[in-house]
């Protein structure tokens, strides 16, 4: 699944193109995606204009002049990818597989923006602005890892008392959100940290060393367009290149990439998750 870094890497391939821009026309190909689409979806957004386009998390968010909110997910396989032409009667093949495209977007600017999703993991809702902290999606999330709220003290407050392994605490969604299997591995690793530890057992030490090294690995992914595993790609249909760069993450049997240990990367799941890790330097 998409996580911060690809869900920030695709809202700033879509923020040029879409910013000041207006919907002229919205083609739905089908009646839902994971969920069905809000009623009347395609004649809301029509004749409206993007005023913002900003991340939450991992959803992307387009605060429109309507007063509405449009929400995108992109679940585990959802893909935009915007195309400046047309071909036929608004049917563009811009997508992996074309009969996947299920979304369509044409701007007053020239641009088309397409949504594919094979596995239909994704959706798409409306809001109203005064609603937005207030809806389902966004009513119990934590905090932003890459934001200024991100701090030491806020983890340690966090995770005070919880005797929920680390991994599983930073991928709560309602203590720290955006945060996925793939960066928590990466900066438990680099933090020298156990994922099996209790949350609760970290010291102020520990917590100073995992909020940089969690900040640190975002913000390398964001630099190298995010991840590519499977679906993924950015917006104008290229890959991410970060994944070249894990250290642990999906090594499982190679030597520890830190050169003063002689362990190697174990996996074990947890959680129904991978996880990723180094018996012998994180502990």
């Amino acid at each position: 699944m998409p996580e911060l870094p690809e869900v920030e890497t695709v809202r700033r391939g879509l923020e040029p193109v879409m910013l000041g821009a207006k919907f002229i026309r919205v083609e739905l190909r089908r009646p839902n995606l994971r969920f069905p689409f809000p009623t009347g979806f395609a004649d809301i957004l029509t004749g409206s204009r993007v005023e913002t386009v900003i991340r939450r998390a991992k959803y992307i968010l387009m605060h429109l002049d309507t007063q509405n909110v449009l929400i995108i997910h992109l679940g585990m396989s959802g893909r935009i990818l915007i195309t400046g032409q047309s071909i036929g009667e608004f049917h563009l093949e811009a997508g992996k597989h074309a009969k996947h495209d299920h979304v369509m977007f044409e701007m007053d600017n020239g641009q088309y923006i397409i949504y594919n999703d094979a596995r239909r993991f994704g959706f798409m809702d409306l809001v109203q602005a005064s609603d937005l902290e207030t809806c389902t999606h966004f009513k119990d999330m934590g905090v932003e890892p890459l934001s200024n709220a991100f701090n030491v003290d806020v983890l340690l407050k966090l995770f005070q008392n919880k005797s929920t392994p680390i991994k599983a605490a930073l991928l709560d969604q309602r203590l720290v959100c955006g945060l996925g299997n793939i960066y928590v591995c990466e900066a438990l690793h680099r933090a020298g940290l156990s994922p099996f530890a209790a949350a609760g057992s970290l010291s102020a030490q520990q917590a100073e060393v995992l909020t940089r090294e969690i900040r640190l690995v975002l913000e390398e992914a964001l630099l190298a367009g995010g991840s590519s595993l499977r679906d993924y790609a950015q917006t104008d249909g290229s890959l991410g290149y970060f994944q070249h760069g894990f250290k642990v993450y999906d090594r499982e049997g190679a030597s520890c990439p830190d050169a003063d240990c002689s362990g190697s990367v174990q996996r074990r799941v947890q959680s129904g998750r991978s996880t990723f890790f180094c018996g012998e330097c994180q502990k």
